[in-house]
Formats: C-alpha cells, sequence, structure tokens
C-alpha cells in the first residue's frame, strides 16, 4: 500500500469498484453547538456516522459538540470501527492542516486534521481521513486527549466491491472474522488482504465448491454469510 501526501489528500485504502454517490452536508450551514461546550476542558469520546459526514464530540457521555467533517469517498472509505487516538501532533504534513489526530487503524494511516481544502467539509471527499476546518480541529484538539475513542459506525459493504489481494478495509477485516468463524483463518484481522487471507479463502472456496481464485465475489459474500442468498 502506498501513502501519498499531496496537495491535502491521504491517499490511503483500498480501490473499490461500483459506487454511489452521497448527498453532501453544507458545510456552509452552521451546526449547532450544545451551550456546555464553553464549559468543559476535556472530552473523551468522538462519533461519526459514516452516512453523514458530521463529528459528534462527548464529555462523560453528554454531547458538547457537532463539527462538519468530510469523509472518505466510496472507493475509499472512512475506516469504520472502534478507534483510539494514539498520536497529536502540529504541522504533520504538508495540506494536512494545522492539526493531525493520528488513529489506530491497523490497515493503513489515518487520523483527524485540518485541511487546506475547506470547501470540501460537508462531503465525502477524502482518501479515509477525516477532515475538519482548520479552526474546528484547533479546537478540538486542545480538548482531546491521547487514549479518547474514535467510533465510526456504518455499514461496511454498503459499497460492494470485489476483494483481493493487496486490498485493506473494513471489509476485508469483516470477510477475515467470517473466515475465522468458519475454521479457515488463524491469522490476525488486522483488514489486509495478505497471503494468509488469500490462501485461507482459496480453502474456503474449494470446500463451498466456488471457484478457487481467491478473489471475494458475490458468491463469496453469500457462503460467508454476509449476503442473503
Amino acid at each position: 500500500m502506498v501513502m501519498l501526501l499531496s496537495q491535502g489528500v491521504c491517499l490511503l485504502g483500498a480501490v473499490g469498484v461500483g459506487w454511489t454517490l452521497l448527498a453532501p452536508v453544507d458545510a456552509r450551514t452552521s451546526v449547532n453547538t450544545v451551550n456546555t461546550v464553553n464549559t468543559v476542558n476535556t472530552v473523551d469520546a468522538i462519533r461519526i456516522d459514516t452516512a453523514k459526514p458530521l463529528m459528534k464530540v462527548f464529555h462523560a457521555g453528554q454531547l458538547v459538540h457537532t463539527y462538519p467533517v468530510a469523509l472518505g469517498k466510496p472507493d475509499s472509505a472512512t475506516p469504520i470501527g472502534s478507534w483510539r487516538i494514539v498520536n497529536k501532533q502540529r504541522g504533520w504534513g504538508s495540506g494536512f492542516g494545522t492539526r493531525w489526530l493520528g488513529l489506530d487503524v491497523p490497515w493503513g494511516i489515518y487520523g483527524i486534521h485540518g485541511t487546506n481544502r475547506p470547501a470540501s467539509i460537508g462531503q465525502f471527499a477524502s482518501n479515509g481521513c477525516i477532515r475538519m476546518r482548520n479552526q474546528d480541529v484547533e479546537q478540538l484538539y486542545a480538548l482531546i486527549p491521547v487514549g479518547a475513542s474514535v467510533t465510526v459506525t456504518g455499514d461496511p459493504l454498503r459499497h460492494l466491491r470485489k476483494l483481493e489481494y493487496g486490498h485493506v478495509g473494513a471489509d476485508v477485516q469483516l470477510v477475515q472474522q467470517k473466515l475465522r468463524q468458519a475454521g479457515f483463518y488463524r491469522g490476525p484481522c488486522d483488514g489486509r488482504f495478505g497471503v494468509g487471507t488469500q490462501f485461507s479463502l482459496v480453502y474456503f472456496e474449494l470446500s463451498r465448491q466456488l471457484p478457487m481464485d481467491g478473489v471475494v465475489d458475490v458468491d463469496d459474500y453469500r457462503a460467508l454469510g454476509l449476503l442473503r442468498p
């Protein structure tokens, strides 16, 4: 997998096939801010639903702020899962705005960061990272500590794609989990389609009388119980 830092874009994530345009959120529209945002000195949790490019920030279970963000494009989706902030940096790289909050996603380098493309906020425009307006990420950076939780929800199979060697993502992780449950895979469920995943998939295909091509297609998804027959 290649990471290219260019023009404020995180070029990370897997390449998929077939996608649907999603309606963007208008970042020019003000987002309601809970009054308590000015009375807390720290926050401890972030929640994002990938169906809509908004970030909700919590303190002790109470919503204290909502920010418009930019999320990943359908072929480079923002990683779905439960993560932690593992590092905080200023001036992390060219094009990433003024602040960086790194996440512990196992299949690549993803984070929450600013942008030099503020017009992209409210859209599905990134290559997996979570973009914020610079003034917003600076405010969040001051409030949130390393170790805080970041929960990203959504359907990993919303934009169904054929999976093959070299792909990464939450959909790959889901396939690994199903192969493990079926007794064919013993490696880490890290969202990386490597040799171990491919080898296990071929044996699974053999056991289900599917073409032994080591590629997850619609028939494989169905045999794994991830799609209805």
